[in-house]
């Protein structure tokens, strides 16, 4: 039942952002409250994958109640979507990019879902397989990440002229990028503290939600920063 339910629900989600696709003309990645749609639509898809490999039913509850919340911020800030894109939106490459970061983003959600699973509700101490189980969603979601950096870089070389320029957004993802890699070279250090890296996981995630949407709200960002058209 948890495997149809939830893929019955992945269905009628993609098929929502399918028909938004046809209906605006354009992929619906172009405003934050897009971007929220398809991150709601990536985290119980992230949980499943969990749910699959290891069996904790409590990933299914947790990613799809995180999913949830996510929604019901679309649905009271409601945004107009206009069927407009300027022209450095209209790359190829603008639509990979924004799909494969959100689906890295999905899976260092559940990543950080499973380290509060691990620092506050776990009543015995975590075993080596369910640090493992972090690991692993860091590491393919830090891969992803990487990939939708190279095609941020192609897409900025094609829009701009230059693969790197240090926009606020720019930075921000490399300091993001940074913060996950040091997570990864710690936990493969033999004398690191587990729990020690579990915090460290969620302040990674913590400049995550910096980079995607609290880059808005910085001074330095304000007319500046050539990726406030997603604010």
């Amino acid at each position: 039942m948890a495997y149809t339910t939830t893929a019955l629900g992945l269905l009628a989600f993609f098929s929502f952002i399918l028909l938004m696709w046809i209906s605006l003309e354009r992929p619906p990645l172009r405003t934050m409250g897009e971007t929220r749609l398809w991150y709601s639509f990536f985290l119980p898809f992230a949980g499943l994958m969990v749910y699959s490999r290891w069996k904790y039913k409590w990933i299914l509850t947790f990613s799809t109640i995180l999913s949830l919340v996510f929604i019901c911020v679309n649905l009271f800030k409601p945004e107009i979507h206009s069927k407009t894109l300027m022209p450095a939106l209209q790359s190829p490459w603008f639509a990979p990019h924004v799909i494969v970061y959100m689906f890295a983003y999905a899976l260092l959600g559940a990543a950080t879902v499973m380290a509060l699973y691990l620092l506050f509700f776990k009543k015995s101490s975590p075993t080596a397989e369910e640090y493992d189980i972090t690991d692993n969603l860091v590491s393919i979601g830090f891969a992803f990440m990487t990939f939708g950096m190279l095609f941020g870089a192609l897409w900025a070389k094609e829009a701009w002229g230059h693969y790197w320029g240090w926009d606020p957004k720019e930075t921000w993802a490399a300091i993001t990028w940074f913060s996950y890699l040091v997570y990864i070279h710690y936990r493969r250090i033999p004398t690191h503290h587990p729990r020690l890296a579990l915090w460290v996981l969620l302040a990674s995630f913590v400049l995550l939600q910096m980079c995607w949407w609290g880059i808005n709200y910085l001074p330095s960002a304000q007319g500046s920063s050539v990726h406030t058209y997603n604010s």
